[in-house]
């Protein structure tokens, strides 16, 4: 599936995205992206991002693929069971372990427990080895129960400004590949 023939909803994780991060960037860059916003980004309500993800999914014309970051993974596997049909993929890059890290920040607790079931579309999930909020052992483990394809994505931080990433032409090749397999 090429880009240009797919809904691409963008999901930010805890507090929204900053100037410069790469999905930003991704969101400018590809003209069926659209950034889906939550109502409440510093505090949320698990059942709330999930709903606005669902309904987001719902209002498209074409087939929808999902890029989700931080956070927003862990809502993505709690929304997937009930998204619809026209879902064709997630690319999904450095989840926070909301149930181990001691850095994740205490508002993403909401996300308890992460949902294991394999997710009902084809996925990547894309983490690094020194990332504060979930380790590598514990990405590998949510790859194996989403059925996600995993990449290591080496010493990456949390894979976002602070960490260097801005334009992130890796994840693009690599969420280009996703797509190719769509």
């Amino acid at each position: 599936m090429r880009i240009a023939e797919a809904d691409i909803l963008i999901l930010p994780g805890l507090g929204g995205i900053k100037p410069g991060h790469w999905q930003t960037r991704w969101a400018e860059k590809m003209a069926t992206a659209a950034i889906v916003e939550q109502a409440e980004w510093w505090e949320p309500n698990a059942d709330d991002w999930v709903d606005t993800i669902d309904q987001a999914c719902r209002l498209t014309i074409r087939p929808v693929v999902l890029i989700a970051h931080s956070t927003a993974v862990a809502a993505v596997a709690q929304a997937a069971p009930r998204l619809p049909d026209n879902v064709r993929g997630a690319f999904l890059v450095a989840p926070t372990d909301v149930e181990l890290s001691a850095e994740a920040p205490e508002a993403t607790h909401v996300f308890r427990p992460i949902a294991r079931d394999p997710l009902p579309f084809p996925s990547l999930l894309v983490a690094s080895s020194n990332d504060p909020y979930v380790s590598l052992e514990r990405a590998v483990e949510f790859a194996n129960c989403w059925g996600s394809d995993f990449h290591q994505a080496g010493e990456a931080g949390h894979i976002n400004v602070e960490s260097g990433h801005g334009p992130w032409p890796e994840g693009l090749l690599m969420f280009t590949r996703l797509m190719q397999r769509l």
